[in-house]
């Protein structure tokens, strides 16, 4: 038998399938788009499809995530902070503050010395300081998303940009354009106001994880943040798939549950 994590977010699907050792046998990744159903079902038959050896015909799988009640084929469903405590206490068994930094929200999760989470916080009401944020900023800019990380490592300058409101980041950065201010410079600027962002959600506690697509795709963002509050951050493996790996640990626990 195999355990499935499905982790259905606003921007991306993920899938993660692990053995009864807690091993990762594959995963895979893809947009959500505007059916979160088709979407799970396609991230799980690549993540089939991807895997290191021969699959299982039997499974549990567990959803999660802003669209888990859209998994028909799940066995059970838990919601994406308890799923991210998980996966991110499987990495760094300690107590630590989790920043998970999402396509179109942001989380900080407490979790204490057991691997349980104390407290959480989200950025629901607005993009600023997510995925949604840097893409717009992008696409402002005229760069590749995948451009950003490159960029921002190439500027050695605190540029100070607003992290309230996407809109108004917008149009304070074609401020900085007329005033001649670099790519690189304003888009480490950029990076800077995420990590004011997450500063301001909640006080940061004992060890810092950050996970997340941001943080999958934009590695310089981690370097800064260790800058900014002179401590080591830790980062797991595969840091996109940390609610997915979350909800396959959570499904083997399970492994009652009716099969998919």
């Amino acid at each position: 038998m195999n355990f499935v994590g499905i982790d259905v977010g606003a921007s991306t699907t993920k899938s993660v399938i692990i053995n009864d050792k807690k091993e990762i046998l594959g995963y895979a990744i893809n947009n959500s788009g505007a059916d979160f159903k088709a979407a799970a079902e396609q991230v799980f038959d690549k993540s089939q499809e991807r895997a290191r050896e021969k699959v299982s015909d039997e499974w549990v799988v567990m959803a999660t995530g802003y669209g888990r009640k859209n998994v028909p084929f799940a066995s059970r469903t838990k919601t994406e902070i308890s799923c991210h405590a998980k996966g991110s206490f499987f990495h760094f068994p300690q107590a630590h503050t989790l920043i998970d930094i999402g396509g179109q929200d942001s989380k900080i999760i407490k979790v204490n010395e057991s691997g349980k989470r104390k407290s959480f916080k989200m950025n629901r009401k607005c993009a600023a300081g997510t995925g949604a944020f840097l893409e717009e900023i992008a696409n402002r800019l005229e760069v590749r998303m995948e451009k950003l990380n490159e960029l921002a490592s190439k500027s050695d300058k605190n540029i100070k940009i607003g992290a309230y409101c996407t809109v108004f980041t917008a149009t304070e950065i074609l401020t900085k354009i007329r005033e001649g201010v670099e790519i690189p410079d304003l888009v480490r600027g950029v990076f800077g106001s995420v990590i004011n962002r997450a500063l301001e959600m909640d006080p940061l506690e004992g060890n810092i994880v950050m996970t997340g697509g941001v943080v999958a795709y934009n590695p310089f963002l981690v370097s800064m943040f260790e800058e900014r509050l002179d401590r080591k951050i830790y980062v797991p493996p595969l840091p996109q798939i940390t609610g997915a790996f979350g909800a396959a640990l959570y499904a083997l626990e399970a492994k009652g549950g009716r099969h998919a």
